[in-house]
């Protein structure tokens, strides 16, 4: 009986501590904090962005090496985003400042330039103890994070700090994410692309899906 009630209170206690995560299928935490963007220190929210898909991508630090292949593969693309009612915001553990000068210095002198998108300062780490990314060491694992419009976690993943993420997949869920959402009554296969054939949630579709090859 004993053991019984302290499993009982462990798993209770793991419930409490990962209450405030982003939970995929869950409201997004709200944050509020300051950014910099196009050379200038401006206020940004979750709140904000209401009505606008959401792409919310943590990483460890300024001025080191995988970020800035990350950082500036998502503004090239930023475009794209855009076209897609999708607003990219990047986070990390760095004071505005550091992020004002990363954005100051070109790429090839070891900044990022001037990115399409914010990159949010989280020097008090609340932003990323609440989206689940904050190691021990303080700074945040590569979480990425995509919030629907109406502030619900539709997708999440966090890579360790030495490998970067592919913006390609990124737009490839975003879009997935968007097609179900707008056609309720289907589901996106592996591997899905828009243009590509979708499948109805039954057992049934699912045979109607294997009996046509793949284009």
């Amino acid at each position: 009986m004993a053991r019984c009630t302290l499993l009982l209170l462990a798993v209770l206690a793991a419930g409490v501590a990962c209450s405030s995560a982003a939970f995929v299928g869950s409201k997004a935490p709200e944050f509020k904090a300051v950014a910099v963007h196009n050379d200038e220190f401006k206020e940004v929210s979750l709140e904000s962005f209401k009505g606008k898909y959401v792409v919310l991508f943590f990483y460890p630090l300024d001025f080191t090496f995988v970020c800035p292949t990350e950082l500036t593969a998502y503004s090239d693309r930023h475009d794209e985003f855009e076209a897609m009612n999708a607003q990219v915001l990047g986070v990390s553990v760095d004071s505005q400042y550091a992020h004002l000068q990363w954005t100051r210095q070109p790429r090839n002198e070891g900044g990022v330039g001037d990115l399409a998108y914010p990159l949010v300062s989280d020097l008090s780490k609340k932003i990323s103890e609440a989206y689940g990314v904050l190691t021990d060491e303080g700074i945040a694992l590569r979480g990425l994070f995509i919030i629907d419009p109406q502030g619900v976690v539709q997708h999440a993943t966090i890579n360790n700090l030495a490998f970067g993420r592919n913006v390609e997949e990124t737009i490839r869920i975003l879009a997935a994410v968007q097609h179900v959402q707008a056609n309720p009554d289907v589901v996106c296969p592996a591997g899905w692309r828009p243009g590509d054939r979708t499948m109805k949630p039954t057992p049934k579709g699912s045979k109607e899906y294997f009996s046509f090859p793949k284009a």
